[in-house]
Formats: structure tokens, C-alpha cells, sequence
């Protein structure tokens, strides 16, 4: 099972998404948001989705239509949400392939518990399969077979050195790594007077994935000892 949930959440109403992601994060849930199926589609490409929320109604590609794309190659548990509530809708959805159906304006409590009843099914019986290329933390993603590295869904360009960084202390998540140990696993060679050389490349990673780089809530520094990432 995954360390957290990552939910995508697809509405056309930036409120709506905006109220789902607190609910969820309130479950350490990581939430991924789009506008519309076409822009859903695009994520799942590129993030490890757990659980769809899914509007019917939306401009460019709908919630039925998106979902048929889906089903075509992922067997995501997929959440309907709609205004409507004719049952006639709540078939259709259902039969294209959805796992739940819920109407609008919905309950946020019984729209959470839904969500953990599915995620425990998709992961409990066997259907989740992890993407071991992926690491995360948080907002924060590494995919070792692309080389690239996100941030709350934008992606942020490292260069090779600074990845290798980055890669080797999000496979050891809270584990701090001396600085004589990062450059002799990441550079290759024996360590002479380089402290300052790696100090440079954690605070240009720092620059690039943190918020605040002076208060990092991604890679720590630990006073006299090293750097780690945090859980």
C-alpha cells in the first residue's frame, strides 16, 4: 500500500475542487486537480492515482466520456459527482464503468468515507499496483525512469547532479545523509574538502522544490551532521 493517497480531483467549479482538497487533506490525502477530462487525462499520465472524483458535467471532454478513456487501460476506482440526480444519470455513470455515484451538494463526511471505502477495496484486493519508478513525499515527486521532478503538479528542472541528490535521500526518507556520504555516493569518488561544493547543490535543490527555501518543509538540514528528507 502506498504511504498516502493521491486523489485527482476533476470539477470545472475551482470552489468545488478547492473544498474536496481540504477534506482530503485533512485525511493525508495528496489531491490532484483539473478543470475539465482532457486536462484529468494528461495527469494520469504522468502521476500515480490512487482514486478519481469525477464531475459528469464539464466542458471539453465530460465525466462519461472521460471515464470510457479511462476504463480503457485502468481499473482506477472512479467517484461520480453530479448536480443531477435522476437515476437515469446515476445508471449511466455506473454502467460506463464508475465505482460510486454521489449528488451534488454532497455531505463532505459521507464523501470521505466513500473515498476510504473505495481506496481500501482498489488496494486491499490486490488491484493497486505501485509505480516503483515514482518517489514521493508529499507534493513533492521524483520518477527515476523519466528523470523528472514535480512539485504540486509543476514540474521543476534539476540538473543531473542535483536529481542524483535529490533521488538518493527521497529512496532513504528521513534518514540523514552526512555530507561526506552524499558526495562520495553521488559524485564517485573519495571526498577531500568538498563541503562547500554540496552545500551549493542543497541550496539550489532548496531553491527549485521548496516554498520558503529558509523554512524547507521538503529537505532538512540537520545542525552538525547532514541533510535528510523528511517523512
Amino acid at each position: 500500500m502506498p504511504s498516502a493517497y493521491n486523489v485527482l480531483v476533476v470539477d470545472d467549479e475551482v470552489e468545488i475542487q478547492e473544498a474536496i482538497e481540504i477534506y482530503l487533506r485533512n485525511e493525508n490525502m495528496n489531491v490532484f486537480k483539473a478543470g475539465d477530462g482532457l486536462e484529468a487525462l494528461a495527469i494520469l499520465e504522468k502521476e500515480d492515482i490512487h482514486l478519481i472524483i469525477l464531475d459528469i458535467m464539464m466542458p471539453r471532454l465530460d465525466g462519461i466520456k472521460t471515464t470510457f478513456k479511462i476504463r480503457e487501460s485502468r481499473n482506477i476506482p472512479i467517484l461520480m459527482l453530479s448536480a443531477k440526480t435522476e437515476d437515469t444519470d446515476k445508471i449511466l455513470g455506473l454502467t460506463v464503468g464508475a465505482d460510486d455515484y454521489l449528488g451534488k451538494p454532497f455531505n463532505p463526511l459521507e464523501l470521505t468515507a466513500r473515498v476510504k471505502s473505495q481506496l481500501r477495496r482498489y488496494t486491499h484486493l490486490g488491484n493497486y499496483k505501485p509505480n516503483e519508478d515514482e518517489l514521493r513525499v508529499k507534493g513533492l515527486t521524483l520518477n527515476k525512469q523519466t528523470k523528472s521532478v514535480s512539485v504540486d503538479q509543476e514540474e521543476v528542472r534539476l540538473t543531473a547532479t542535483e536529481f542524483k541528490i535529490l533521488e538518493l535521500l527521497m529512496e532513504h526518507k528521513g534518514r540523514v545523509f552526512s555530507i561526506e556520504e552524499i558526495y562520495e555516493l553521488v559524485w564517485k569518488e573519495p571526498y577531500i574538502n568538498a563541503e562547500n561544493t554540496v552545500a551549493v547543490h542543497v541550496r539550489r535543490i532548496r531553491e527549485k522544490i521548496e516554498i520558503n527555501p529558509k523554512e524547507p518543509q521538503y529537505l532538512k538540514v540537520v545542525w552538525g551532521i547532514g541533510y535528510k528528507i523528511e517523512k
